[in-house]
This record gives structure tokens, C-alpha cells and sequence, in this order.
């Protein structure tokens, strides 16, 4: 059961990740790196905690970071 709740909220976020990327039209790329890594952060580390808002937090953070770097 805890598979397919898991599951479930990775989708969900997937969707939303998709549906705000889609309002970073007028974006630089550099920002919306940021925010892609952002994003991609907060999902892993939210997996890799379980849940535990510290480890969404700073995996948004730290994939916020990377993001900022790539392509620099």
C-alpha cells in the first residue's frame, strides 16, 4: 500500500512541477534552471526522507544551487 501512495505523489508532483515549469515562459534560462533544479530537489530529497520536510526543503535548496550553476 505505501508503494502506490509513493507513487501516486510523485505523479502528482511531476504534474505540478510540469504545470508551474509551463509559467517560466519569460524566464532567463539561468532562473529557470534554478527553478528546475529546485523542483527536482525537493522531490528527491523528499524520497530519499521519506516525506520529512527537512529533507524537501533541503533538497530544494541544494537542487536550487545546481541549477543556478549548470550551463555558468
Amino acid at each position: 500500500m505505501m508503494m502506490i501512495n509513493k507513487r501516486f505523489a510523485m505523479a502528482t508532483l511531476a504534474i505540478t512541477l510540469a504545470v508551474l515549469a509551463s509559467g517560466c515562459a519569460d524566464m532567463s534560462k539561468r532562473d529557470r534552471n534554478t527553478a528546475i533544479g529546485a523542483g527536482a530537489g525537493a522531490v528527491g530529497g523528499a524520497v530519499l526522507t521519506n516525506g520529512s520536510a527537512v529533507g524537501t526543503v533541503g533538497g530544494a535548496a541544494v537542487g536550487g544551487l545546481i541549477g543556478r550553476q549548470v550551463g555558468k
